[in-house]
């Protein structure tokens, strides 16, 4: 599916669950007031029965009766809603904490029997790298049923969830497609819908909580109450009157995940086989549920408020084939492998794959030794490292945005494959990972450079420094897509910081990057990274909705986008021209008319200004943005991996992801 079209269709999916949520609310509204009548005239008329049909209950009450009841319901589901979604407002994360999840780090998988889950971690690497995001946490659910989940407001904050019989029962392959389909589910704005509707339909399920809590205080009562009398009849029934209109809403609540999700799941599903070009991983993976004992099931508590999110259905509901959030099993197995006979592997819990002793390396095909796995990553180095240009069609550029597809993927291994193995490891751990970053921005100007070293001694965490100066020597002549492929590394490892550490870190990063007074295009791009993902993860997520639907509404903001693009990628004033012109040429504009802005912007406060602007576009006015950005880019025919880079980091802030399969190598030497 073409990313800006998902993006758009998950944004109409978010006005048809308020629709159908407006919907819910009348019902229950209806039923309330009509149960408070009900109750009003049986116990007002106990000898009138035959005023307990509809006209005498629409007559019982005054009309400022009714109205009160309106408000109370509207107000007990708002409050319930909005208590929820605080509840689950730290994202991903909140959602993988709620199920027991453990948060899974290389350091915590280096023992032989956390093997799996070390492979886990490569395979959520490998994928998030394909698709141009930042590597999301990984959490380890305790469960033994074979399922998965994506979680978050968008990819910003967005975790994965997997359980352990999810890592223990699958080889890499069906591992492989099952990630692959949670990450079509970010992508495609799947996990903000349901992370909303786990809010929304909170709200609708309050009522019957609070019959139920009503019931059991009256219950209580009676037991301890020595007196016979009937007083508590009333209470009693509209108890059960709620307990009954709970029931109701929880009814509708399913029936309106499955309206939400069910589709999704097929969407996904396709998407995951368009990823990894290999229907028998992710169809495997289905086979095997229907084969264990367990299937999917989830037996956490908290997993049927979030059983629309899991790869699986996390249990069979009442009238199941209305409600059930995913499709009937052998269908997904159908709509993959058309040729299944329908039978269902045994799977039994304990006996590992033909792959479980993989892990180490992670990736499929890695040899075992570790000598020979050294020569290897010398020689895709060699070939990986040579210089890198971008594909100079903005079309194919543009077209690239948010596409899950197996070039993609080879890219990435490509690129991880060929990266320097102590810089992985120390992108894995939140220690050596701040000094990572602090290394990327150290200047090249040696007197600088001491300068920015000084700075870190002085205010970066003990131990911190050591790793900055013992990193950099192995950052020399490193590419840009290299070194953004360590920053999104990073990302897990920097998350799992504790928030002063963040505050900390965000600190000395924006300093790094002033002392020279300067601001430098790849600095900008690497501290708009950073907070892009680190901030809504430690300081909750900070979305604005989409206000403009043509590109005519935000001209003066392209034009600034353009002339930076132009500015950089381009040494000559006729260079810069002709590139800005060939970028304002793809936008289309029909109104509006932009000239290119020669002068400089040392802080780029206009070019942060633009992208917070430009962020607000519709999703289907960004594909012109993204193909003018890559028209002023590939003007002069080439595009270097820096200018590459740069524009994966613009396409990353205007929420565009680009994968590295934009990257095609020139040559076959290093550089």
């Amino acid at each position: 599916m073409n990313f800006f079209q998902a993006q758009d269709d998950a944004r109409k999916k978010t006005l048809w669950l308020a629709v159908l949520f407006t919907a819910a609310v009348l019902s229950l509204i209806l039923l309330t007031n009509l149960l408070v009548a009900a109750v009003y005239v049986w116990t007002s008329n106990y000898a009138r029965p035959e005023q307990l049909n509809l006209t005498g209950l629409l007559t019982s009450l005054p009309a400022e009766t009714w109205l009160l009841i309106t408000v109370g319901v509207l107000g007990v589901v708002g409050v319930a809603s909005l208590y929820k979604f605080l509840m689950i407002r730290g994202g991903g994360r909140t959602v993988a904490e709620s199920l027991g999840g453990r948060l899974l780090t290389y350091d915590s998988t280096s023992s032989p029997e956390e093997g799996n889950s070390r492979r886990l971690l490569n395979v959520v690497e490998e994928m998030a790298i394909a698709s141009g995001m930042p590597v999301p946490p990984v959490y380890l659910i305790p469960e033994n049923s074979i399922n998965a989940f994506a979680a978050g407001f968008g990819p910003d904050d967005a975790v994965i969830g997997v359980n352990q019989g999810t890592v223990e029962l699958l080889n890499r392959d069906e591992l492989q497609g099952v990630i692959a389909h949670e990450f079509s589910h970010i992508l495609n704005g799947d996990v903000s819908i349901n992370l909303r509707l786990i809010a929304v339909l909170h709200g609708i399920l309050f009522l019957g909580m609070v019959g139920y809590g009503i019931l059991r205080g009256v219950g209580h009562g009676r037991r301890t109450s020595s007196s016979g009398n009937n007083s508590a009849l009333p209470i009693l029934g509209l108890a059960v009157g709620l307990l009954v209109i709970g029931y109701a809403g929880t009814f509708f609540g399913n029936l309106i995940k499955a309206a939400v999700s069910r589709q999704r799941e097929y969407l996904a599903d396709a998407a995951a086989v368009q990823f990894t070009r290999n229907p028998d991983g992710i169809s495997g993976a289905l086979k095997k549920i229907g084969g264990h004992y367990e299937g999917s099931e989830i037996k956490s508590p908290a997993a049927g408020e979030a059983s629309h999110m899991f790869f699986g259905q996390v249990r069979t509901l009442f009238l199941n084939s209305l409600t059930a959030t995913h499709p009937p099993l052998d269908k997904r197995i159908k709509a993959i492998d058309p040729r299944w006979d329908g039978d269902f592997p045994v799977v039994v819990a304990g006996v590992p794959t033909s792959e479980l002793a993989e892990g180490a390396s992670g990736f499929a095909g890695s040899p075992a030794d570790p000598d020979t796995a050294a020569a290897t990553n010398t020689a895709i180095s060699a070939a990986a490292i040579a210089e890198i240009n971008v594909a100079a069609d903005p079309d194919q550029i543009t077209d690239a945005v948010g596409s899950l597809n197996d070039r993609g993927l080879e890219a990435a291994r490509a690129l991880i494959d060929s990266t320097d193995e102590t810089l992985k490891d120390a992108a894995h751990d939140p220690y050596s990972a701040r000094g990572l970053i602090y290394a990327i921005l150290l200047d090249e100007n040696e007197a600088q450079r001491d300068r920015q070293f000084s700075h870190i001694q002085s205010n970066a965490e003990r131990g911190v420094p050591a790793h900055t100066a013992r990193l950099h020597a192995h950052l020399a002549n490193m590419d840009a897509p290299h070194q953004l492929t360590l920053v999104s590394m990073a990302m897990p490892a920097l998350k799992s910081l504790s928030h002063p550490q963040y505050k900390r870190f965000i600190s000395n990063v924006i300093e790094l990057i002033k002392l020279d007074r300067k601001i430098s295009l790849p600095e900008w791009v690497l501290h708009r990274m950073l907070v892009k993902e680190l901030r809504p993860h430690f300081e909750g997520p900070r979305r604005s909705r989409p206000r403009y639907g043509q590109i005519d509404q935000v001209a003066e903001a392209a034009g600034v986008l353009l002339s930076t693009l132009a500015r950089f990628g381009h040494d000559d004033a006729a260079a810069r021209t002709a590139a800005f012109k060939a970028g304002a040429g793809a936008l289309e504009l029909r109104r509006a008319s932009i000239e290119l802005d020669s002068a400089e912007d040392p802080n780029f406060s206009r070019l942060n200004e633009a992208v917070r602007t430009l962020s607000q576009l519709k999703p289907l006015a960004k594909p012109k943005l993204i193909k003018a950005c890559a028209a002023t880019a590939t003007a002069d025919g080439h595009v270097s991996g820096l200018e590459g880079a740069l524009l994966q980091g613009i396409a990353a802030a205007l929420d565009c992801p680009l994968p590295p399969s934009i990257y095609e190598a020139a040559g076959n030497t290093a550089s």
